[in-house]
């Protein structure tokens, strides 16, 4: 019968890979190439059988031997990296951390990138439980000030990026809440940049407010924001280091490390 994934072993079963996998995470936290002394001692390994093991590996090209008795990572990791990346979707890697945050507060949770000026839905959890009604609907739009999730990309601009954005959009409102004046949105943008979270204070939609944190890839670029939408009366502080978790779970599986 075959396992179930939660069945599966947690390590190597062949006691070659398990040194293999071993070695490889010693050479990764050097920057520089690493004796193989070095290497066996801190593998627990005799140097012969680390000299073996190394060897097959440079073989493959998973590691570089650029002087004699001294290894580093080999660029055959780098290509198979870039390969993965390749592969990586940011609505992937969102999808279920997205139903499992909708789980636990009964409100949408919205992912978005942006598009020149604007935000853009690509995914949403939400189900009818929540009593608001979406106000956006996959692949709408909105100004990047109005909405949370905006903020973050504008927080994270230079002065300069932001000002230019400011006169071309003019940034017109929606609502009596919008932010329509530069020197306030500097503001509430510098406290963004602190804390890593933006707000829409019933800005793009009366009844409605929104808290936003983002997501970053393998350079560390913010690349999407995780929102929440809940009616204005029902937003929960208590949901935020749920957000910020999960917008954290996120990043990792696309590669970030704090």
């Amino acid at each position: 019968m075959t396992k179930s994934p939660a069945s599966q072993p947690t390590t190597p079963t062949v006691q070659v890979l398990e040194r293999m996998f071993t070695l490889l995470d010693i050479l990764a936290a050097h920057e520089q190439s690493v004796s193989l002394k070095d290497i066996a001692e801190q593998a627990g390994l005799h140097p012969s059988t680390a000299h073996r093991i190394l060897n097959d590996l440079t073989i493959g090209r998973f590691v570089e031997r650029p002087e004699a008795g001294s290894y580093r990572l080999g660029m055959r990791l780098l290509e198979l990296g870039n390969m993965v990346k390749g592969r990586l979707s940011v609505r992937d890697a969102a999808l279920i951390p997205m139903r499992e945050l909708h789980k636990l507060i009964q409100q949408p949770v919205n992912l978005s990138v942006r598009q020149g000026d604007e935000i853009v839905y690509v995914e949403r959890a939400y189900s009818e439980r929540s009593g608001m009604q979406v106000v956006r609907a996959i692949g709408g739009r909105a100004p990047l000030h109005l909405t949370s999730v905006g903020k973050l990309f504008l927080a994270a601009d230079d002065p300069q990026k932001l000002r230019a954005y400011a006169t071309r959009t003019g940034l017109a409102g929606q609502t009596r809440n919008s932010l329509t004046q530069l020197p306030k949105l500097e503001a509430e943008l510098t406290q963004s940049r602190i804390s890593g979270i933006a707000r829409d204070n019933e800005e793009l939609e009366l009844g409605v407010r929104c808290m936003a944190a983002g997501i970053r890839d393998d350079h560390g670029k913010l690349i999407a924001g995780l929102s929440i939408s809940a009616p204005a009366d029902r937003l929960d502080e208590n949901w935020l280091p749920k957000l910020k978790a999960t917008a954290a779970d996120i990043s990792r599986a696309l590669g970030y490390s704090a």
